[in-house]
């Protein structure tokens, strides 16, 4: 099978032909049509996750994607040949989304496609769905609260500016005037303040009194939780915790996500109702991977998708 791969930390990510792989029990067999960029990717192509996570080279990059079952192991009963699915991989570093075929665990990380949602959109929102929803979690919004998404063009914070307003938050976005602030305002965003300039000071000059929450994406998560009010809470995809903040009246919470089948579904349905949009603004071919990978690492707006023919 064709496959977007990389041979030691650190390496070029390249095209490579490699073995089609082999279901083992309590496995299936994917054929895979569609698949994201993600900031992972990026850390897992740099050799920054040495280390940290078992490499099993040449690793395949690629954390979530979505495609159609071509054959189940041993013991798999909740998904069968011909399922269409969506998954966010496993752990370890090997396998990965940006390749032909992928043999994954039936038991976590992977739910049916529900009947409404295009599996080029599947493929996008697995893992930055669950990033934001775990971080939209943790803060938990109330209706009329203030919220700033700092990070919020990018596919997390899509999704979270847009999970956060259909809690009835008000949302104060990061985005650069122009097309930036129009696709978050679009997402839900009330405000928005432009990320490269002083943000708190921009926050501010919109809420005096500060924020009752933030999700951490960007930026500095100290800096940004001075605006937080008493008893505020904030999310952090990067890091930040409650250690950190210990001298503060404020609730942190550090996110890994963990997509499990609950938050799978939950995400495929409000996709599916129209309830929560993926915005992707561009889709690579397979052999553009390499291209795409650069290009997100300039920044982004919104997903960047993979499809595989």
């Amino acid at each position: 099978m064709r496959a977007v791969a990389i041979d030691d930390f650190g390496a070029a990510p390249a095209l490579r032909d490699l073995p089609k792989p082999e279901p083992g029990p309590g496995e299936v067999l994917v054929r895979v049509q569609a698949s994201s960029i993600n900031g992972f990717d990026l850390a897992v192509a740099a050799g920054m996750l040495k280390g940290m996570m078992e490499h099993r080279f040449p690793v395949v990059l690629g954390k979530d994607f979505a495609g159609t079952v071509e054959a189940v192991g041993e013991g798999v009963v909740r998904f069968a040949v011909g399922d269409q699915v969506f998954v966010v991989m496993k752990p370890e570093l090997g396998d990965g989304a940006f390749g032909e075929h992928v043999a994954v665990g039936a038991g976590f990380g992977i739910a049916h496609i529900p009947a409404g949602l295009d599996v080029a959109v599947a493929g996008a929102l697995g893992l930055s769905g669950t990033a934001a929803l775990m971080s939209v979690n943790a803060v938990a919004p109330a209706a009329g609260e203030v919220v700033l998404v700092c990070g919020a063009t990018g596919g997390v914070g899509a999704h979270a500016v847009q999970l956060a307003a259909a809690r009835g938050a008000e949302v104060i976005a990061t985005a650069r005037p122009g097309e930036e602030a129009d696709l978050v305002r679009g997402l839900g965003a009330a405000h928005t303040v432009d990320y490269t300039d002083d943000v708190p000071a921009a926050v501010r000059s919109l809420r005096a009194d500060g924020v009752h929450a933030i999700v951490h994406l960007a930026a500095d998560g100290l800096r940004l939780a001075e605006l937080l009010v008493d008893g505020g809470r904030i999310a952090s995809t990067l890091g930040l915790g409650p250690d950190q903040l210990a001298d503060r009246d404020v609730t942190a919470t550090a996110v890994m996500a963990a997509p499990d089948a609950a938050t799978l579904d939950r995400l495929a349905a409000d996709v599916a109702a129209g309830r929560l949009r993926v915005p992707i603004t561009h889709t690579y071919r397979l052999a553009e991977v390499p291209q795409g990978l650069t290009d997100f690492a300039g920044g982004t707006l919104g997903k960047l998708a993979v499809t595989i023919d």
